[in-house]
């Protein structure tokens, strides 16, 4: 059982390093290094330094946002032959003494780097804005088990439910975005009902991004945990209810009503199990759907929280801080892979994971 979840593990990481890899070379080989430098560059040279002072700015502020040595540990060079003017591009060898070498030592050792815009730790950038995206989306998380699981119970048990399949069929059709501003007009509009506020948090950027979301402005959270909560209710209610509607169907079932047992009893008891297998990977991946899902909320409601860190990196060219919470999203998304399997196991023991 060790043997194969530490396998699965190192499987997961692999394949998260690989992506997470690959995104980097990415992000460091499409850019022009002139045209990311033109946003960031000091301006302490001012308006009317020359051209080769603006080149020489240029330079050290390329050495110390890491973007001077070669991207990769090979790389395609232009050289000259036979001291004629004639030039040939050839493969070159760089060795340790590339971009990608540096900053995966930084990373082993929990450096994700700098912001380009502002220059400070990435990692503190994320740890404050997961303060504002872990309890949105854990609360959201939560909300959505425990009322799938009561509503699939609800579908499967009562056959006079159509209506409230109808609706979740209708909330699963909807976008994200779609639902975030209805709920928007609807309870936060001057002109309609006024029960929330509408945007941010109520307090300034320190406060919001000293303590969590829940503890500084709950009022604030009820639309975006509402939004996730709408949109990702859908369907793992219906998948239950479906798995429930198929485990009622066998003879087991039958067997424990000869018995005496009542219909409650029997879903509850018997059939709930089963059927709760096909679900399990729905609910483990449900953090890292609604991890996601952050960025249009956020984005909507003006949260100063992981997703709308990453929209404001994407736009901006930030690269650092967007590998790094990309990073935190894809590590996210394999430990909950790693979880299903665990629950599968522990849900049921006959299931053995092969090579």
């Amino acid at each position: 059982m060790v043997r194969q979840v530490l396998r699965r593990l190192f499987q997961l990481l692999l394949t998260a390093w690989g992506i997470i890899t690959l995104l980097f070379l990415l992000t460091r080989t499409l850019p022009d290094d002139q045209q990311l430098l033109s946003r960031f560059t000091d301006t302490t040279t001012g308006t009317t330094a020359s051209g080769e002072q603006v080149r020489q700015a240029q330079q050290a502020r390329l050495q110390r946002l890491g973007l001077a040595e070669p991207v990769f540990y090979a790389s395609r060079a232009t050289v000259p032959i036979d001291d004629e003017q004639l030039l040939i591009s050839r493969w070159h060898w760089n060795g340790t003494h590339n971009q990608y070498h540096h900053w995966l030592r930084d990373v082993v050792h929990g450096n994700l780097g700098r912001s380009y815009r502002t220059g400070e730790p990435v990692a503190g950038l994320l740890g404050s804005a997961l303060l504002i995206t872990l309890p949105l989306s854990g609360l959201a998380a939560l909300f959505i088990v425990v009322f799938s699981l009561l509503l699939g119970l609800l579908l499967a048990s009562r056959p006079h439910t159509g209506w409230v399949a109808m609706g979740l069929y209708t909330l699963d059709s909807m976008p994200l975005f779609v639902v975030a501003l209805l709920l928007l007009l609807l309870l936060a509009n001057p002109d309609f009902l006024t029960l929330f506020p509408t945007y941010g948090l109520g307090l300034d950027n320190e406060a919001a991004t000293s303590l969590p979301l829940i503890l500084t402005a709950p009022a604030y959270a009820v639309l975006p945990v509402a939004s996730l909560v709408l949109t990702g209710l859908a369907e793992p209610t219906l998948q239950l209810a479906a798995a429930l509607r198929h485990e009622l169907q066998f003879f087991y079932i039958l067997t424990a009503r000869a018995k005496g047992l009542s219909s409650g009893r029997v879903l509850r008891r018997h059939a709930f199990r089963n059927a709760l297998l096909p679900i399990l990977t729905l609910y483990t991946e449900l953090l890292p759907n609604l991890l996601a899902g952050s960025v249009v909320v956020e984005l909507i409601f003006a949260l100063p929280g992981l997703g709308r860190l990453l929209a404001d990196a994407a736009a901006a060219r930030d690269y650092p801080v967007l590998v790094g919470g990309v990073a935190m999203v894809v590590l996210t998304r394999q430990f909950s892979l790693l979880l299903a399997d665990w629950l599968y196991q522990l849900a049921d023991p006959r299931i053995r994971t092969t090579g």
